[in-house]
């Protein structure tokens, strides 16, 4: 009942919105916002490792194209992803003051600026680079638009879960921009995303669970409760660990790489085990605030070591 309330009050909220949306003018700044820029950066970052890391010359000129094609896309997903859900953006404190429930870009304006990105970086990334990269990329911004964003977010606390396979395709897609086909390395670097971005997203809800609820979004904590998803939390840091490693095992990096990843590794475990053994104490919020801002470092740190160690390989070579 309560999330139904929730949902009926977003609503509301969303049409409250419909006449004042219309009432400032539309920035750039704002357009911009609507890609995500943040998310963006990372999701351009991991692409482009993926792109460097694999065997063979890409032209300069097809890679940064391959580049392009992937932060539109991803600026694309978002867009849609905000004209979609715009009225549980406007009740949630993190997210009320985007354009579209802020009302400075209309919402069928913002839907249109995504499908066109959308299709657009797809078409290019067809036409310039290959087939194989382009139909990744749009079953990326599909599988984020309509299984993440329209499907699983407001129906299972596994929406994370299931979804972060959206945010972990970049290294495959710039990979096979450079092969022009997928292979095992690229599905190593799929899936560190992938087990990563669970404890990464959790970390966030167990300090904004109240947002949520009010948004009638389940996830984990509010469907839950805070006890189990912090033991989900540390499960799932426990099976990333290991899962970072993969390069190393397969032979895509050295020691470097392995020795610097498992003592990250450690660190993310032993925040995972004090968000676990603090509870609902006075530390909680701090923890998890800890582990989301850890995490993201954490992942970038990553991918920056599998580039750096190639130079060490290549170096000793």
């Amino acid at each position: 009942m309560a999330i139904q309330q929730s949902i009926n009050s977003a609503a509301i909220s969303a049409d409250s919105l419909q006449g004042s949306e219309q009432s400032l003018e539309a920035r750039p700044g704002d357009y911009i916002a609507l890609l995500k820029p943040r998310v963006m950066s990372l999701v351009v970052f991991t692409g482009l490792v993926g792109l460097w890391l694999a065997p063979g010359d890409v032209h300069p000129v097809i890679g940064f194209v391959a580049i392009l094609c992937i932060a539109i896309a991803a600026g694309a997903s978002g867009a849609i992803n905000m004209w979609y859900d715009a009225d549980i953006d406007a009740i949630m404190m993190r997210t009320r003051n985007r354009p579209i429930p802020a009302g400075r870009v209309a919402a069928a304006d913002a839907l249109t600026f995504g499908v066109m990105l959308s299709v657009g970086s797809v078409t290019v990334m067809a036409l310039a680079v290959n087939w194989t990269a382009a139909a990744l990329l749009a079953g990326t911004i599909a599988f984020y638009v309509f299984v993440y964003t329209m499907w699983l977010k407001r129906r299972t606390p596994q929406n994370i879960v299931i979804g972060g396979a959206a945010g972990a395709f970049p290294p495959m897609i710039g990979w096979a921009a450079a092969t022009g086909s997928v292979s095992l390395e690229s599905i190593a670097l799929f899936a560190i995303i992938f087990m990563w971005t669970p404890p990464h997203f959790w970390a966030l809800a167990l300090y904004r669970s109240g947002d949520y609820e009010r948004a009638g979004v389940p996830m984990l904590p509010v469907v839950a409760g805070l006890p189990e998803t912090r033991r989900q939390i540390m499960i799932y840091s426990l099976l990333l660990v290991p899962v970072t490693l993969l390069p190393w095992y397969m032979d895509m990096s050295g020691a470097f790489y392995g020795i610097s990843t498992a003592i990250m590794g450690v660190l993310f475990v032993a925040l995972a085990g004090l968000i676990l053994k603090e509870g609902d104490g006075p530390n909680a919020t701090k923890w998890a605030k800890s582990l989301f801002a850890y995490s993201i470092l954490y992942l970038f740190s990553m991918f920056v070591l599998l580039v750096a160690d190639r130079f060490v390989m290549d170096w000793i070579a």
